[in-house]
């Protein structure tokens, strides 16, 4: 989720106080000027309503309730926008796997090749988009959606809201729709299969290594697409100039690369609508060039649509037919993308692009090189450029090198994507993520690593330098994570769509077979180049396993500083604050002042409030816990934004959470007295009040709080000639006719015009004595990157002569 940043503007709903010069104290804003569209569950509640809430939340804890709703939401796309999506993904998603065309065959033969071994090859080419594209992916595997995301990570992340398998942050813990199923709701074998899962420490750690890997292997294939991509369109250029060298296609394929990658900050929707137009014209020159060769040259190719000819291929052929599958397999590299792009699209809109142009104008292409080959066997070595009818080779040669070099989007958005899954689950340190969209809120840009993919793939550009060698290294990543998404998807087939598993299991063992075959021979490749990116992969789920092993062994050592605040100071016989017996009993000693707490939860006592007062003992007169809380949407409606609450246990003690969407900021010049203004209009709401009037109040919080503790003090100023509400008002307000709200507001005054504190926790780890070397090899190695990591408070620019820094230690 992308931080909030702190800066100077006005905005209507901020809060000012009207002087002669408006003062802004800012608030929560949407800078893009968005449309205050509510979405459901988010419209403007009554002030009676308001009032209630606020009433029963007097509780120990506070009032959490705002954690129900602000989880994932799964978005809905119909009519036009899931017509517009449909065109979108046709720019992002099929790039890859739509200019395979122009090296499938050459990957395949070796040399010229007879026409029944033509015929067979285009069959199994046929059947493998059919059966691994159209039938696993497009129908099956694109419905194991976790709240519309997809990928082999968010099958994961499925299952653990269906089983426990994993440990949550306890920080997200709440916001998780656990939607396990009753016992009674599966039958006797789908339970034997969840309790097996959630009972060996073994499977779950499986699992969890091979989501991870997973994720790994697209990344290593994110790096490898663009580079194998460029490099192929511009070596494609010596079709009409056979004399470009070496460091020219290097060197151009590397700008190519810079530009492409410069681009990204734009967002999915520019982009992808801008690679759209080109990706159609290249489908429909293969369509179109497939059925004029298929009518001049060979319309019997066409029973290649018979799987008789695919299993003799394998018949026939045996050993040598199972190792040109590793040519084959390029015919559908790019699949994985279409599974891990869902969440910046729908499965609809994928669905519809696939079905309604991609796939038939694929099946045209081959089918139609097929055609041309059987007459020419020779054109094997080129089959696109050489199977383009007359006259149209220049222009094929222009839109070819096009449709080259924005096919490495699609793998680009997917780690984007996949990413961003990580973050969510605390397998990856924290990263700014970019919503790039107001309408589509699973498009993203993740700028860190947008960076870190652009220095691999010009690297990788200069080493390789050609398609060749980078092709050994190509496939191999794909056809594993189509093996772990067939396993995925069985499990959630079982544990989430609670099917028989004798309904599941051959399904599963079709697919894996033909997994497998594929999977096999793409292992030959690994002595030639693929160990580059099993290397990779490895070095990559290794440090996203190293940081999720230190989050877990923190969230062990925090644990401890969980809990309500009743447990942790108690109010005595003579309304005197004291810790509880735990902590040793001692007196707490009220000072003089406004303390802001910084949480990381939102929920329960902050950790830094708890080594305050224990360290300390004493607590400032109005002490308020401070969270700001990330929701998934693009912006949060004003009467939405700020949730307060107050907790019973400690006298003058607030809990402030402000709820900010994707695109909004926290905007303000003195977040202090933002907070003083909020805390004030809640606790006058809370008494039935209007708070109304502090939107024509005279005077600015530092002004209303200097006039000496007491809100009766906006009775003695002196009315305003020009402004009726301002003779209204200076009757002073019904509320203040209650004098324990009286005492409350003048409290509240006194401590802001005292002091303000801005009370950070600075959490050091350190390893326990004894631990092994093994083990604080890997916690060294999480601390350093943990301790080089930007905090969330780091975005917000605070006073630092109010800072107050209460450091602490926890063994790991």
């Amino acid at each position: 989720m992308a931080h909030p940043s702190l800066a100077f503007d006005d905005d209507v709903d901020a809060i000012k106080p009207v002087r002669s010069e408006p003062v802004s104290l800012g608030g929560v804003y949407n800078t893009r000027s968005l449309s205050r569209t509510r979405i459901p569950g988010d419209g403007r509640r009554s002030a009676s309503r308001d009032r209630r809430t606020e009433e029963s939340s007097d509780v120990e804890d506070g009032n959490n309730e705002w954690l129900q709703k602000d989880g994932k939401k799964k978005q809905v796309f119909k009519g036009t926008a899931l017509l517009w999506l449909a065109y979108q993904s046709t720019g992002a998603i099929y790039g890859d796997i739509g200019t395979s065309p122009l090296y499938v065959y050459s990957s395949t033969f070796t040399s010229q090749p007879s026409y029944d071994k033509l015929v067979e090859v285009l069959s199994v080419i046929i059947w493998s988009l059919t059966i691994m594209v159209t039938f696993k992916y497009v129908l099956i595997v694109l419905r194991a959606d976790n709240q519309g995301e997809g990928g082999t990570f968010s099958c994961y992340s499925l299952l653990t809201r269906y089983a426990n398998l994993t440990d949550r942050d306890p920080r997200e813990a709440a916001l998780v729709k656990m939607e396990r199923h009753q016992t009674q709701d599966l039958s006797p074998s789908n339970q034997s299969v969840r309790r097996r899962m959630e009972s060996s420490k073994f499977l779950r750690g499986l699992l969890k290594a091979i989501g991870v890997l997973s994720v790994s292997m697209v990344i290593a294939d994110g790096i490898l697409t663009p580079a194998q991509s460029v490099l192929g369109a511009i070596q494609g250029l010596s079709v009409v100039s056979p004399n470009i060298t070496s460091s020219t296609i290097v060197g151009t394929s590397s700008g190519i690369l810079i530009v492409l990658f410069a681009l990204q900050p734009l967002g999915l929707t520019k982009l992808a609508s801008t690679f759209a137009p080109i990706v159609i014209v290249w489908l429909g020159f293969n369509a179109s060039f497939g059925i004029y060769n298929l009518v001049k040259y060979d319309h019997s190719v066409l029973k290649a649509f018979s799987p008789y000819f695919a299993i003799h291929f394998f018949m026939e052929g045996k050993t040598e037919a199972w190792k040109m599958l590793g040519g084959i397999l390029l015919s559908f590299t790019g699949v994985e993308a279409l599974f891990a792009d869902l969440g910046a699209f729908s499965m609809r809109a994928i669905q519809i692009s696939w079905l309604g142009y991609c796939y038939p104008a694929l099946l045209l292409a081959y089918i139609g090189q097929a055609a041309y080959i059987s007459v020419h066997p020779e054109a094997y070595s080129n089959p696109f450029f050489n199977s383009v009818p007359p006259g149209l080779l220049y222009p094929s040669l222009v839109i070819a090198v096009l449709a080259a070099i924005v096919a490495s989007q699609a793998m680009i958005t997917a780690c984007f994507q996949l990413v961003s899954q990580l973050m969510k689950l605390s397998y990856c340190p924290q990263m700014k993520i970019v919503h790039t969209s107001t309408k589509f809120h699973g498009q993203l840009y993740v700028p860190f690593l947008n960076w870190i993919l652009l220095v691999g793939t010009v690297l990788v550009t200069a080493v390789y330098s050609n398609t060749t060698r980078l092709g050994n290294a190509y496939g191999v990543c794909v056809i594993f994570v189509t093996f772990f998404d067939t396993c995925f998807v069985t499990l959630v087939a079982l544990i989430v769509w609670r099917i028989p598993p004798y309904y599941v299991f051959l399904p599963w063992l079709f697919f894996a077979t033909h997994d497998g075959l594929y999977l096999t021979s793409a292992l030959n490749k690994v002595p030639d180049g693929a160990w580059f990116t099993l290397t990779l992969a490895a070095i990559l789920a290794s440090i996203f396993m190293l940081w999720r092993f230190g989050k877990e062994s923190q969230w062990r050592a925090e644990a401890e500083d969980r809990f309500r605040p009743n447990q942790l100071v108690r109010r005595d016989a003579d309304d005197k604050l004291s810790l509880t017996s735990r902590w040793g009993g001692g007196a707490v000693t009220p000072i003089r002042g406004f303390g802001i707490y910084f949480d990381k939860t939102g929920v329960l006592t902050p950790t830094v409030f708890t080594q305050f007062v224990t360290k300390f003992g004493a607590v400032p007169e109005i002490m308020v816990f401070f969270h700001l809380h990330p929701v998934e949407i693009p912006t949060v409606s004003s009467s939405e934004r700020y949730v307060i609450s107050k907790l019973g246990a400690i006298p003058g003690c607030y809990r402030l959470v402000v709820r900010h969407g994707f695109m909004d900021e926290v905007i303000t010049p003195d977040l202090a007295a933002l907070i003083y203004e909020q805390i004030r209009k809640f606790v006058i709401r809370q008494s039935g009040g209007d708070d109304s009037d502090e939107k024509v109040d005279g005077q600015s919080p530092e002004e209303r709080a200097a006039s000496q503790g007491s809100s009766t003090a906006l009775s003695e100023n002196p009315p305003s000639e020009n402004d009726s509400k301002e003779k209204q008002r200076v009757s002073g307000p019904a509320e203040l006719a209650d004098a324990k709200v009286r005492e409350a507001l003048a409290r509240l005054d006194r401590a802001f015009a005292t002091k303000v504190m801005y009370i950070v926790g600075k959490e050091q780890m350190k390893i326990r004595i004894g631990t092994s070397i093994l083990r604080r090899l890997i916690l060294e190695t999480f601390l350093f990157i943990r301790d080089n990591t930007r905090a969330k408070i780091a975005n917000l620019r605070l006073a630092m002569d109010r800072v107050v820094e209460v450091g602490f230690v926890k063994e790991i």
